[in-house]
């Protein structure tokens, strides 16, 4: 009986996870002016993977991703004027929009993205 119970635990949350699977196209208001990103993102269980394009640092892939609830984490490494560089993911689902924090752990200030589900 208490495998059962543990077995519908996990079933539950893992049902609880927000389905981000799909396109989505992002926006962010940075030093230079508007600024616009594409994520194509996967969801398995809480399990989030994808890819992440912009037209100035190119394409990434997500590493480390999850959703849990209306919560979304990943990580992308970009490279900026020949310097590879680590930009973590926070954001939180809202029916068909994203609301993202964008923090690099060696510093700077947080950007904040809006995304929008494009199919």
């Amino acid at each position: 009986m208490k495998w059962l119970l543990t077995l519908m635990a996990v079933f539950a949350l893992t049902a609880s996870a927000a389905d981000i699977s799909g396109n989505w196209k992002a926006t962010a208001e940075g030093p230079n002016g508007s600024m616009e990103r594409t994520f194509t993102f996967k969801v398995d269980g809480n399990k989030l993977t994808g890819e992440t394009t912009s037209s100035m640092m190119g394409k990434s892939t997500l590493v480390d991703g999850k959703v849990d609830g209306d919560n979304v984490t990943f990580t992308i490494t970009v490279k900026f004027q020949d310097n590879e560089m680590k930009l973590n993911y926070k954001g939180k689902v809202s029916g068909n929009e994203i609301h993202f924090t964008v923090e690099n752990p060696a510093g700077g200030n947080a950007i904040e993205w809006q995304a929008k589900k494009v199919s």
